[in-house]
């Protein structure tokens, strides 16, 4: 049985950075406005720690800025903070995010003097226009090269991904997908794009010049994404960017499609798309009854966010009742449906592998 897995963030607000990239405010992003210090990474640990059951996998996790870009001598100060913890056996693991151009061996090596063991790259897109309008200051050559290194050096790869960037659009998110599935990362983050105050996004949008996707299309094209890196046995760990106390629409977002629920409204559509999927070979046996089971923690996106996808379903078929059932011997992703004489089995890997080409 895996541990569960628990992330011990410290932010480093936009340091090592000298990139204004257009959608960002580091400190608005991390909800951290102190300078980060060894002391204090120490502090944020053991507060952790101390919520944490001990034989849970724990990792610490640098977030924030351009990890790589800080002065050599202040990454060794933070990251010799939380080795201790790791040669004590307090915590099993250490991450970084930083710049695919702020890779290099030295630094690669610094990094596994201290334990690190994963690397997540803010690479957000793949295609050259898309980049340049964000001024992001590095190109996909960057993040081709920095990848393979990482790997070569035997750490954990991440890659991070922005939908609805300026110049951006459905089938370059996609390219961008595959082409970050064909470096092999262990881990994926999809954020859409979202226009933060203080940013040069905000100047642009409140001009009139960048229109933000809405939150239809950002759940919408995340899906066919997350469908792409899951057939590719790509680990998905985050969907949408994290709530914290600043970043709501009612302090630091100004526009675009954020929502707190995000990988949810994502995997309830994933979901539906299967029920739906199931449904349509079996209409001959659709009765006044059907009944969708699956695993117990999976009511919720089965349901959809405020039943949306029952109400859904009761349109578009010809149903007079539809009971969902959480059942904890089902596995998850797994979806039953029953009907008065006829049942149907669909997992997740078999829908994808079905209707996803690559």
């Amino acid at each position: 049985m895996h541990k569960r897995h628990y992330i011990i963030p410290v932010f480093v607000p936009h340091a090592g950075c000298p990139h204004n990239c257009i959608f960002c405010n580091q400190k608005s992003i991390s909800g951290a406005w102190e300078e980060m210090t060894a002391d204090r990474v120490k502090s944020i640990i053991r507060e952790y720690l101390g919520t944490m059951p001990s034989n849970a996998y724990i990792e610490v996790a640098f977030y924030g800025g351009s990890f790589t870009g800080i002065d050599p001598q202040k990454q060794e100060e933070l990251l010799a903070s939380a080795f201790e913890f790791l040669q004590s056996e307090k915590i099993q693991g250490i991450r970084i995010s930083t710049r695919p151009d702020y890779i290099d061996i030295d630094t690669l090596n610094r990094l596994k003097k201290f334990g690190v063991d994963a690397i997540e790259l803010g690479v957000q897109s793949m295609d050259e226009e898309v980049l340049q309008a964000a001024c992001r200051g590095h190109s996909r050559v960057d993040v081709e090269a920095s990848s393979a290194m990482i790997k070569r050096f035997g750490f954990k790869l991440g890659h991070q991904m922005m939908i609805g960037l300026p110049g951006d659009t459905p089938e370059k998110d996609k390219e961008t997908a595959r082409q970050l599935i064909s470096l092999e990362p262990e881990m994926v983050r999809i954020y859409p794009a979202v226009v933060i105050k203080g940013t040069e996004l905000e100047a642009d949008y409140n001009k009139g010049r960048y229109r933000p996707l809405d939150l239809g299309a950002a759940v919408e094209i995340s899906k066919e994404l997350l469908k792409l890196f899951k057939k590719n046995g790509i680990n998905v760990i985050r969907l949408g960017l994290q709530a914290t106390e600043s970043i709501n629409y009612r302090k630091e977002v100004a526009a675009g499609p954020f929502h707190p629920a995000f990988r949810e409204l994502v995997e309830s559509e994933l979901r539906y798309d299967m029920i739906s999927y199931m449904l349509d070979s079996m209409k001959a046996e659709l009765d006044e009854l059907v009944i969708i089971r699956t695993n117990i923690r999976e009511v919720s996106i089965t349901v959809g966010h405020k039943r949306s996808n029952l109400k859904r379903l009761y349109k578009r078929y010809p149903i007079g009742k539809i009971k969902v059932l959480g059942e904890p011997h089902i596995r998850e992703n797994d979806i039953i449906i029953n009907t008065a004489e006829y049942e149907s089995r669909l997992t997740e890997r078999e829908y994808i592998d079905t209707v996803v080409m690559d």
